[in-house]
């Protein structure tokens, strides 16, 4: 979810397109969180991991 956030914001920035780098943004930070509580050994949605 981090890669496909950062790769939105990229097409987003270069291509000029604002709702493909609003959304890169916002899967970027949902990716975050998750992979932050994650690794606090917390389960999100069942999963201890995503990647």
């Amino acid at each position: 979810m981090i890669v496909l956030g950062l790769v939105l914001l990229v097409l987003g920035l270069l291509l000029k397109i604002s709702i493909l780098w609003t959304i890169g943004l916002v899967l970027l930070v949902i990716g975050a969180v998750l992979v932050l509580m994650g690794s606090m050994g917390r389960a999100v949605g069942g999963r201890r991991h995503y990647f």
